[in-house]
């Protein structure tokens, strides 16, 4: 069994900052991590190679500080990895980080699972996997919670879908978005860490995926940010403190919410 996993290294989440000017993320010195939702993409993938053998090659497009997340990848039981990474692939939206991640797949090699998480928490929009699969030629399945069975070139799962899940089959190669309802990541081993050290990963630029220029980055992105604002806040709240006086805070909310038409004080018909 042949398996690739699609990984991004994201900012941790408390770190995301914008460039004003560009409507890019600023990714220098920001601290990242390996987007949380594709450790299930990797779990997935590592648990399927214990069932059935085979190998796992991980994928990632970003700076060339991603190889730590190639590293987490690889120590967690993945086998080899890649890194696209080119200052030409700078600010690519989806589109084209799709484009150039595909292309990227096919000089991997040739597999037939490709398993990525269902979103990035950096752009949280859920395209690139899905626009990959649709490069490669790949069936393409969206919120995978199981993978039932692989065999003879078939392969049968189940999605999460409103009020359920529902079970699907379809021929190889595939790729599967997975949430993380799907397993529970497991933690990286002391061995696992250092093989992963001993793992060297490949770079692949701009001129070995053979991508004209005016499809890579900012400029090969049909969709651009604009203008970034952010919301101001213009209300005026009001403290009620409890500290001195519970009672009166109490009585001051009701008064307040009443003032506003938020609550009616009850009436009794009795005589």
């Amino acid at each position: 069994m042949r398996m690739a996993v699609l990984i991004k290294q994201v900012p941790a989440t408390e770190n995301i900052k914008i460039d004003e000017k560009t409507g890019t993320m600023i990714r220098e010195g920001v601290e990242a991590e390996l987007n949380p939702l594709d450790l299930h993409a990797v779990e997935e993938a590592v648990r399927l190679k214990e069932r059935l053998g085979g190998e796992i090659t991980v994928i990632s497009m970003g700076p060339p500080a991603a190889r730590r997340a190639i590293a987490s990848a690889i120590a967690m039981g993945c086998d080899r990895g890649f890194l696209i990474s080119d200052r030409k692939f700078a600010g690519s939206d989806t589109l084209a980080t799709s484009l150039t991640l595909a292309a990227g797949v096919r000089k991997a090699g040739e597999f037939d699972l490709i398993f990525a998480g269902e979103r990035a928490t950096d752009g949280e929009t859920g395209q690139v996997g899905p626009a990959v699969g649709r490069y490669l030629g790949a069936s393409v399945f969206t919120y995978v919670s199981k993978v039932a069975s692989v065999e003879g070139g078939r392969i049968v799962l189940e999605r999460a879908v409103e009020g359920g899940h529902e079970t699907v089959a379809a021929p190889l190669p595939a790729l599967l978005c997975v949430v993380k309802e799907i397993n529970t990541p497991r933690l990286c081993t002391l061995a696992g860490k250092m093989r992963a050290r001993r793992t060297e990963i490949p770079l692949l630029d701009a001129a070995s995926l053979g991508i004209p220029d005016a499809k890579l980055g900012l400029g090969g992105s049909p969709t651009k940010v604009v203008r970034v604002m952010y919301p101001q806040i213009t209300r005026n709240g009001k403290i009620f403190s409890a500290a001195d006086d519970p009672d009166g805070a109490v009585r001051a909310v009701f008064d307040l919410l009443r003032e506003h038409g938020a609550i009616e004080e009850a009436t009794s018909d009795a005589e």
